[in-house]
């Protein structure tokens, strides 16, 4: 038997047909793969406002967009994201990506000097543009005088990047949340320029630059898995403890762990974030708290600092339940948002007072 010549028997203009084929099918396989990575453009301003971060306590602040927290920015892993930025303040002021690694874009890092020439002068804008290269709960910050922008003036923000292929763990997530971490000093409250130094006190601590009871609960039922995704976004660590239940924590830094663990107590140093899971299976009115106890106070007054209550539904409210008459706000802790899919997103109960600019900007 001969063998057969497969040439042979191939028309020319089936074997056409038959390589526009395989093109096309090539070309459709890396067009999926790059489907995947939107195009977002966004724009933020930074603006001097100040906040009421405790009954009777206001910060001077310089805020992403007016507020602090700075909006949320939300996108997918791999996606490209450009971001305008205008400084509308009297002060030098840049924006670093934490988390993000910059492959190929390190003149996007946002440090003046080293990354970028320099800094956002008074008046003038500056044009962002990176990859998002890895998921999790990253963030963004000022880069500029860190120990008072950063550590006492609220500027940072929650950079959410969804991974391509989550976790069985994370697809069965109910309610999300946001917990961003700071201090205040009052003594430099009204004064830009000052504060955050090695000898200065802070004396307010707060989540999503809220003190309780300005805080908001945490409202759940029965059966809901909660992730809390908790920043240190000041330069203090906070011991976040939650009553009632144990957190399972499942990333650190953004970073999927390959070994999750159980606590009730989680550390929260500057710059870190760690994500928690939680099974709402325990009704009743539970609080998570700092349990730095200094940090449970508003200026030596009790209760303050970083609480919040988690509200199952059904649960009796009791007469004498200290948010009985509270107006609730279900995006404090941009639940509401992390829903809405890939976007920036502004919160006006974040929004602060235009506060009145003594010096002329360049």
């Amino acid at each position: 038997m001969k063998p057969v010549n497969i040439k042979n028997k191939i028309h020319p203009d089936k074997a056409r047909l038959l390589i526009g084929v395989m093109a096309m099918t090539l070309a459709g396989l890396l067009f999926a793969g790059q489907s995947w990575a939107a195009q977002h453009e966004f724009s933020m301003t930074i603006d001097e406002v100040s906040i009421e971060v405790a009954p009777g306590f206001t910060n001077k602040v310089f805020a992403f967009n007016g507020q602090v927290p700075g909006p949320l920015i939300h996108v997918k892993e791999g996606d490209d994201v450009t971001v305008h930025v205008t400084n509308n303040t009297t002060l030098p002021h840049t924006i670093h990506w934490h988390g993000i690694n910059q492959i190929n874009s390190w003149h996007m890092d946002g440090v003046p000097g080293v990354s970028q020439k320099d800094a956002i002068q008074p008046g003038e804008s500056f044009t962002y543009k990176f990859n998002a290269d890895r998921p999790g709960s990253l963030w963004y910050h000022c880069h500029v005088n860190v120990w008072e922008h950063v550590a006492t003036r609220g500027m940072w923000g929650p950079l959410i990047v969804d991974p391509k292929e989550p976790s069985a763990l994370e697809k069965r997530v109910t309610k999300d949340s946001i917990l961003m971490m700071s201090t205040w000093e009052s003594a430099y409250a009204n004064s830009y320029g000052k504060g955050g130094m090695p000898q200065d006190v802070a004396d307010y601590f707060s989540v999503n630059a809220k003190s309780f009871p300005y805080t908001q609960p945490v409202r759940v039922k029965k059966g809901d898995v909660l992730r809390m995704r908790l920043y240190g976004a000041g330069d203090e660590t906070h011991q976040m403890h939650m009553h009632g239940h144990d957190m399972l924590v499942t990333h650190k830094d953004g970073y999927p762990l390959a070994n999750p663990y159980y606590v009730d107590t989680v550390p929260v140093g500057p710059g870190e974030r760690y994500d928690v899971i939680v099974g709402m299976n325990n009704p009743g009115y539970f609080v998570m708290h700092d349990h730095v106890d200094k940090h449970m106070t508003n200026n030596g007054a009790m209760m303050g600092g970083p609480m919040t209550v988690f509200e199952y539904e059904g649960v009796k409210m009791d007469d004498w339940y200290a948010w009985k008459d509270k107006v609730y706000d279900p995006n404090f802790f941009y639940s509401v948002s992390l829903t809405q899919g890939s976007g920036l997103f502004n919160s006006a109960p974040f929004m602060g007072k235009p506060v009145e600019q003594a010096r002329k900007r360049r």
